[in-house]
Parts: C-alpha cells; sequence; structure tokens
C-alpha cells in the first residue's frame, strides 16, 4: 500500500513538525509527502523539507482551498491521496492504514476520518467534532458531507473532476457532491483519527463559518439560513453545550468560552446567508443542528497511540 499526502499550510511551523512526526510512525510506509506552502514566511517549509517533503508553491495572490488540493494534486504521484491539514496530526500509527482500506472497493471515490480536538480546543468545538465525527464508521454515507482536514481519494477520479476553486470554503463538500452523483461513493472511517488544534480569535471563528457558509449557498443554491434560524441554532447550541457541561462538571470553567464561540460561529454563518430554501434535513443537521447529548471523549482502540517528543 503506498500514496501520496498532500498537506496546505500557511506559517505553521508551530503545529506541521507534529504532523509529519506521526507520518513517519504510519504502518504505512511508502508515502510521497507534498506540502502546498501559500507564502509561509516562517520554517514551514524548512522543517517540511527535513522530512522529505516536496515544496509546491501558491501565491497567497492566487490561494483558495480548491487550488491549493488541485497544484498538490497535480504534482502527486500516486493513485491514492490523502489530504492533511498541518494543524492536524494522527492519534494512532494505523491511521493512513485504515483512512486508505475502504479503496479495496473500487465504488470509494472519498474517505475521511475522525478529527477531535486537543485540551486548548473550546468545550463547543469539542461538541462539533463529536457531532460531524462520530465513532461509529460508515462505509457507504448517505450525504456528501466530508472534510479535507483528514481525508484521501482517488488521483484517477480527480483528473478528471478537479476541485472548484472558486469556492471560499467546502470544496470538500462540493467535490464529494459531484462523484457522488456519478455514482461514487463516501466512507467515514472512525479509526483514521486525528487531533485537529484551532486557535482562532472571535474574527477567526467568525471568518470561518461566514465563508464556508458563503460556499454552501453556493453548492447549495436554494440554502438559507435566516434570522430565525441564527436565533434557534444560537440558543439550542448554547443550551445544549450549557446542559452538557453541568454533566461533565465544567459548567463553571466554560460558560464564558461556550456563549464566546457559539456566537461568532453563527453570527459568522447568519453573515453567509440571505436566500431561502430547504435542504436535507441529513445534511442540514450535520452542519448545524444540536438534537441529543455528545460524547467529547474518544472511544478507545487496543492499537497503542503515538508518543510524540514534545
Amino acid at each position: 500500500m503506498n500514496c501520496s499526502i498532500v498537506i496546505r499550510a500557511y506559517n505553521e511551523e508551530q503545529h506541521i513538525g507534529r504532523l509529519l512526526e506521526g507520518i513517519a510512525h504510519q504502518t504505512v510506509k511508502d508515502v510521497e509527502i507534498l506540502l502546498v506552502d501559500s507564502g509561509s514566511t516562517d520554517a514551514t517549509a524548512s522543517i517540511a523539507a527535513r522530512y522529505g517533503a516536496k515544496i509546491v508553491k501558491v501565491a497567497p495572490s492566487e490561494f483558495t482551498f480548491g487550488r491549493s488540493l488541485n497544484l498538490g494534486l497535480a504534482a502527486a504521484t500516486r493513485d491514492l491521496v490523502a489530504i492533511a491539514s498541518a494543524h492536524v496530526y494522527p492519534v494512532y500509527p494505523d491511521w493512513l492504514e485504515r483512512l486508505l482500506e475502504p479503496f479495496a472497493d473500487p465504488s470509494i471515490a472519498l474517505t475521511y476520518g475522525k478529527q477531535r480536538g486537543d485540551e486548548n480546543s473550546k468545550f463547543s468545538e469539542h461538541q462539533i467534532f463529536a457531532r460531524w465525527f462520530p465513532d461509529v464508521s460508515s462505509l457507504r454515507q448517505a450525504h456528501p458531507f466530508c472534510n479535507n482536514a483528514n481525508a484521501a481519494i482517488r488521483r484517477t477520479i480527480w483528473e478528471k473532476h478537479p476541485y472548484d476553486e472558486t469556492l471560499t470554503g467546502l470544496e470538500d463538500l462540493a467535490w464529494a457532491k459531484e462523484v457522488r452523483n456519478i455514482g461514487y461513493e463516501v466512507a467515514y472511517i472512525a479509526e483514521a483519527e486525528v487531533i485537529h488544534v484551532h486557535s482562532e480569535t472571535s474574527r477567526g471563528v467568525r471568518n470561518r463559518y461566514r465563508r464556508e457558509a458563503m460556499a454552501f449557498k453556493q453548492i447549495y443554491p436554494e440554502a438559507h439560513f435566516n434570522l430565525y434560524d441564527f436565533l434557534r441554532n444560537l440558543t439550542a447550541s448554547i443550551g445544549f453545550d450549557l446542559l452538557h457541561a453541568a454533566r461533565a462538571g465544567v459548567l463553571w470553567r466554560h460558560i464564558p468560552d461556550i456563549f464566546w464561540f457559539r456566537w461568532n460561529q453563527f453570527r459568522g454563518t447568519y453573515q453567509g446567508y440571505r436566500h431561502s430554501n430547504l435542504l436535507t434535513p441529513e445534511l442540514r443537521q450535520t452542519f448545524y443542528y444540536h438534537v441529543g447529548w455528545e460524547k467529547t471523549k474518544s472511544s478507545r482502540r487496543n492499537v497503542e497511540p503515538i508518543r510524540y517528543n514534545d
């Protein structure tokens, strides 16, 4: 089993070393690493080069998420290509093996794995990770949701269906939707787990959700997120987070960051939407709605985790 790994990065010297160390510990050893760097001014590229990564440059003025992936995939030489954000790192040494296994089925075009936050992640973000990335795998997912922070695709399919370079985000969702429409499948692999580190300002959180809302509406032109949706989701999410924090015995510590995160999340989302529609309930719920308690602790596996050199 062999693959290429495409990593998108901009000024990620604080995190990329751990990802590359985790790749070095994988049971899959025959890997080609490509760093798509969009103008880093720190040591990101030199750290990646020390691990044998090929550096692919994209000018900041030309950057979109889709364009950076297309450049990385164009430079890749393997048919199976894993995609990882520079600020994730694998939990287990079989992360890559588990992520690639479903491709034994020729109908699988894309796989993606579990994500969890680290000790510095906001309480609400832990909740989001738990909803979006459950503990149970799904080898033939019923909708196109996926996430390119921890995913893999077939390069031969990408050659005919490159990523949309006009989107402000969610290029992964758009690609999955396109290939599912021509008969391919998406697989979610819970065992392919990474830690996803976010350390954003309030403006950063708002901008992330705003651009994703804008992209979502471009992918689904009928989409809406009106004032009612804003108020409903804001109050419901804060309420569920507070209740869950109380049940976990950490309420008083997390009250401020729960309000902080959810306000910025849904304020950004609201800013990205201006028109009306109805989406499929499954996809809408995956992105926005909270209807029950979420587990925030990863399930235990009978695999020794990677021990990182901090």
